[in-house]
C-alpha cells in the first residue's frame, strides 16, 4: 500500500519534471506543455521509498517518468538526482531517476516476473485511510510460480529512447517514450492502460541473456 499525504511540495511534481526533461536525451517538445496523463505506484516492501512512474503527453508523444523519493541521499547515485523537494510533512526529499535506484529495479522485476501488483494508494486523511483512485493499470503475464533469480543491478545506459539495466541474466528495458499503437512485445512486459488509452502499452520488459 502506497500511503499518500494531503502535503505542500517545493517545487511541485510538475514543476520538477518541467525542469528536467529538457535534460534528457530521450526528451523532445516543450515541457512547459506537458499534460499529467496519470500515475502508478509500487510499493516497497521497507516502507522507505516512495516509487511513482509518471505518465505524461507532451506536444503529441507519451513519456514515462519512473522516480523514487527518498528521505536520505542514494549513495552512487549523484548523476541520477533529479532534484531536492521540500514536503510538508516528510520534509527533504530526494528525488532520483528510478532506472539507477535498486529498490524500484527490485520491484519492477518482481511486477514484470512475478506478476506482483501495483501499489493500492491510500491517502491519509485525519486518522484514517481513504482510498485513490487507479489512473494508470498496469499488468503483465508474469506468475507467482516463477522464481526471480538473483538479481545484481548495473548502471542504467540509454540509447534510442530506451533505458537498458543489465542485472546478470536477465536485462531489464524501460520505454522512455512510449508506444500507444498497442504494439505487442514478445517476451515478458509490463503493459499499462489509463483513460482514454484502451490498447495496452508496453512501459518496461524483461530480456533473457
Amino acid at each position: 500500500m502506497a500511503i499518500i499525504y494531503d502535503a505542500q511540495l517545493s517545487p511541485s511534481k510538475s514543476e520538477l519534471l518541467e525542469k528536467w526533461l529538457p535534460s534528457q536525451p530521450w526528451f523532445r517538445g516543450e515541457a512547459s506543455t506537458l499534460v499529467r496523463l496519470g500515475a502508478f505506484r509500487f510499493d516497497d516492501p521497507a516502507g522507505e521509498v516512495g516509487i511513482e512512474t509518471h505518465v505524461l503527453a507532451v506536444d503529441g508523444a507519451t513519456y514515462q517518468v519512473p522516480l523514487t523519493y527518498r528521505g536520505a541521499p542514494l549513495e552512487g547515485a549523484e548523476d541520477f538526482l533529479v532534484t531536492t523537494i521540500d514536503h510538508s510533512v516528510l520534509g527533504t526529499r530526494w528525488v532520483y531517476d528510478a532506472t539507477a535506484d535498486p529498490v524500484y529495479l527490485h520491484e519492477l522485476a518482481a511486477a514484470i516476473v512475478l506478476g506482483k501488483p501495483q501499489a493500492p494508494e491510500q491517502l491519509v486523511v485525519g486518522d484514517s485511510f481513504e482510498a485513490l483512485p487507479v489512473t494508470v493499470s498496469v499488468s503483465s503475464a508474469g506468475t507467482h510460480d516463477a522464481a526471480l533469480p538473483e538479481l545484481r543491478f548495473e548502471a542504467p545506459r540509454t540509447a534510442a529512447g530506451v533505458t537498458t539495466i543489465p542485472a546478470g541474466s536477465i536485462n531489464f528495458a524501460v520505454l522512455r517514450e512510449l508506444d500507444t499503437s498497442g504494439a505487442r512485445q514478445s517476451g515478458p512486459a509490463l503493459t499499462a492502460r489509463w483513460d482514454g488509452q484502451d490498447e495496452p502499452v508496453v512501459v518496461a520488459a524483461a530480456i533473457i541473456v
